[in-house]
């Protein structure tokens, strides 16, 4: 049998995305990722108020270096969450158009196609077709490799190794 484990261990990568991965992202939701950068900005916001506060009140020979750094921590951190806020718009809009591509209808009381319905229907696909691609490639497989084992196993000196 390890000669058959050997020969067999041929592997075909598996050309859809894995069933986990869209169940992942049927848990997603837009709303939360607009909540949660909302609140990044709230939080940034009071950063910058706490930042001003402790310049005012602060002499000029301990001001530096925290004024520099902070200022540069805040416009980076600024930056960087306007970057996130265009990807996320975008994503959202990417995905808007993906279900209009796919013509699936948002469900009742939805005023959109939410994530959960649209990869809802990827999962199961993808899981079922993950269970008869592996079937049909182990009997392919075993197809290709007939010949082989009949051989290795009714004929097992061919395989011998000669000094």
């Amino acid at each position: 049998t390890v000669g058959k484990a050997f020969l067999m261990k041929e592997t075909c990568l598996y050309p859809l995305p894995e069933p986990q991965d869209l169940f992942q992202a049927s848990q997603m939701k837009f709303e939360d990722f607009q909540k949660d950068l909302t609140k990044l900005k709230k939080d940034l916001r009071a950063c910058n108020t706490e930042v001003e506060k402790v310049c005012k009140v602060s002499s000029e020979d301990h001001l530096q270096p925290f004024k520099d750094k902070m200022e540069e921590f805040l416009s980076q951190a600024k930056s960087d969450l306007e970057v996130q806020e265009m990807q996320l718009s975008d994503t959202h809009k990417l995905f808007l158009e993906l279900t209009v591509f796919y013509q699936v209808k948002a469900k009742m009381g939805e005023k959109e196609v939410s994530p959960n319905t649209f990869f809802s229907v990827w999962h199961d696909f993808s899981s079922d077709f993950k269970d008869l691609w592996k079937k049909e490639n182990k009997m392919i497989l075993q197809e290709r490799y007939q010949p082989v084992l009949y051989i290795f196993f009714q004929q097992p000196d061919v395989f011998k190794i000669r000094s």
